[in-house]
């Protein structure tokens, strides 16, 4: 385990991925084993059933578009802290994702960034570093929030 930037405990999970041959969906599932474990499943409320679609669309794009555009992913690394989910995909490409001009949305395809934009909290890319080629296509999103309880001995309505 590590820390946060705030020094909060930090989990972490690393999926090698070789080829594009059935990625996609090792990497959904093995997100939802995470998040399983990280108790977002099964969702307390509806908020938190979204929040964990959410994440599992999310995934489903970053590692498709890798799967497109970038020679394919070569690790997917999740990291929980107390404030969300970090899903980072390394791929070999130096080329970082540009958005392309706005496209009619009944037109398929090409709407990968679009849907980061809107559903993570923050995303972004950066080089590999250390001398490895390639780049960390990188998405943020918020843990949803657990529902309010009721004081001991009050009303719960």
């Amino acid at each position: 385990m590590s820390e946060n930037v705030d020094g909060s405990p930090e989990q972490v999970r690393r999926l090698a991925l070789y080829g594009t041959r059935g990625v996609v969906s090792r990497c959904r599932d093995f997100t939802a084993a995470a998040l399983t474990d990280w108790g977002w499943i099964p969702p307390e409320t509806e908020e938190a059933e979204q929040r964990v679609e959410d994440v599992l669309l999310l995934v489903s794009e970053v590692v498709t578009n890798a799967c497109l555009h970038a020679g394919g992913p070569e690790e997917l690394v999740l990291r929980h802290g107390r404030g969300g989910l970090r899903v980072e995909v390394a791929d070999p490409s130096p080329e970082h994702p540009r958005v392309q001009k706005a496209r009619s949305p009944a037109l398929p395809g090409g709407h990968g960034l679009m849907v980061l934009d809107r559903l993570a909290g923050d995303w972004g890319s950066e080089d590999r570093g250390s001398g490895v080629t390639g780049k960390v296509v990188w998405l943020e999103i918020s843990r949803p929030s657990r529902p309010q309880e009721s004081p001991p001995g009050g009303d719960p309505s």
